[in-house]
């Protein structure tokens, strides 16, 4: 019998109720081996989520500042949490002891790690199973990257009969510092457990039935995704789509292990499988949708006969530390997209090195772009795919101004005004909810 490792975001287990529920789905099957729970999210949305509550505490330790309040706060939530659910657990001495070891770190690291750390050692009593502390054995380099040497340590240390609970979003640097992922981390963790433990089945629990074909908050009941492949969801999350951390992906798709996304409080619900490859049904599985793009537009005549030019405005970049997202081209001219978080303050900077270096006719800035990326792997099958896109935003009357389609045929990316994003995303659902 195969196993299977099932991760539980914040709002999985805010409260005593919310981790009985998640209790009681583990329970419903033994192959549910190896759980991965998150921190403490939001009861309420007036609420504190316990993270945001360590990261004040550590920047008060910073600021040789009180941290008695985001203290107090912490340690009645855990102790509410214990003693609702019958865990012996003496959560001032574990506060205590956190207090003492967070002064020994610079970085937020440890103390963000600790929401998780607690949750998992009530956790792991209720259901019987052996508490792992992943520092130690999901290992960072120095560069912050995920050491592979992880998968055998801590497969080591999973294995045997029974369950085990693994705190999820943190590690440990090659000094043996604790060490975490980015924010919403756990969901890494759950990844890398469930390669690491062999699992067959990667479940990630949380507060949403799945994925849906595009944001709800745009297309509301938009429809649910049955089947999507991890390279179509990659697609989609690096565009905005945000249901589960983009770095979760790339451990299990590498092992060929299956993650399934499903909704705590609707643990019947089918959810959304993710898988190594699948059959198309209709060309496209998803649209996702972001804001927050600049331009940068240089025209030339006779640009295409001119060697060297792209590689010179690329270098300009270069040496401003900015990369670029898409770069389309036409023979008299060539769009640099680039996020404004990136661009920065440097736009007027890189249009005046670009026209003194590549002396176009014009260069300039476009600002105010949105990038929506329509995916699905069956759009390489379908005849009329590009033209049913673009039809259906000239009859919602948006203004198309970047179009680029990969060669891989399975996304095609489109820009226009941040106005006319939300108008953009619903024209195109329209017009592939239901094509086949």
């Amino acid at each position: 019998m195969g196993s299977i490792t099932s991760k539980f975001g914040g709002t999985s287990l805010a409260s005593a109720a919310m981790i009985r529920q998640a209790v009681a789905i583990i329970n419903r099957d033994p192959r549910r081996r190896f759980i991965v729970p998150s921190a403490p999210g939001k009861r309420t949305p007036d609420d504190k989520k316990i993270t945001d509550l360590l990261l004040t505490w550590h920047a008060a330790l910073k600021n040789d500042l009180d941290p008695g309040q985001p203290i107090a706060i912490i340690t009645q939530r855990f102790s509410e949490l214990a003693g609702e659910l019958g865990v012996a657990i003496d959560i001032e001495k574990e506060i205590a002891e956190i207090g003492s070891e967070a002064k020994k770190y610079d970085t937020p690291d440890y103390l963000a790690s600790r929401g998780e750390y607690l949750n998992a050692r009530i956790l792991a009593p209720l259901l019987g199973a052996k508490f792992v502390d992943p520092a130690g054995l999901i290992l960072f380099d120095y560069e912050g990257r995920l050491d592979e040497n992880t998968y055998e340590i801590l497969g080591d240390a999973l294995k045997g009969e029974g369950r085990f609970v693994v705190p999820g979003f943190y590690g440990s640097d090659p000094e043996g510092h604790i060490r975490t992922f980015s924010r919403g981390g756990s969901d890494v963790t759950g990844s890398v457990v469930s390669r690491a433990s062999g699992s067959e089945l990667y479940e990630n629990w949380t507060d949403v039935s799945g994925i849906r074909m595009t944001d709800p908050r745009i297309v509301p009941n938009a429809r649910r995704i049955d089947e999507i492949t991890y390279g179509e969801l990659r697609e989609l999350a690096y565009m905005g789509a945000s249901v589960i951390h983009d770095e979760a992906i790339f451990p299990v798709q590498r092992a060929g292990i299956p993650m399934n996304i499903r909704n705590t409080m609707q643990p019947d619900d089918p959810g959304t499988m993710i898988l190594p490859e699948r059959l198309p049904k209709q060309p496209v599985i998803g649209i996702a949708a972001k804001k927050g793009f600049t331009m940068i537009n240089i025209e030339k005549t006779m640009m295409n006969r001119e060697v060297g030019l792209a590689r010179r405005a690329l270098s300009i970049l270069e040496e401003h530390r900015v990369s670029f997202e898409h770069m389309p081209t036409s023979i008299d001219s060539i769009s640099l997209i680039i996020r404004d978080d990136e661009l920065k303050q440097h736009g007027l900077s890189i249009v005046t090195a670009i026209d003194r270096v590549c002396e176009p006719d014009r260069v300039w800035l476009t600002p105010g772009i949105s990038l929506i990326a329509t995916v699905g792997e069956g759009m390489s099958h379908h005849i009329g795919v590009a033209a049913r896109l673009t039809a259906a935003l000239a009859e919602a009357r948006v203004n198309l101004r970047v179009l680029d389609q990969g060669a891989s045929e399975t996304n095609i990316i489109i820009g226009v005004n941040e106005d006319d994003m939300e108008t953009a995303v619903q024209a195109i659902y329209s017009a592939f909810e239901n094509w086949k």
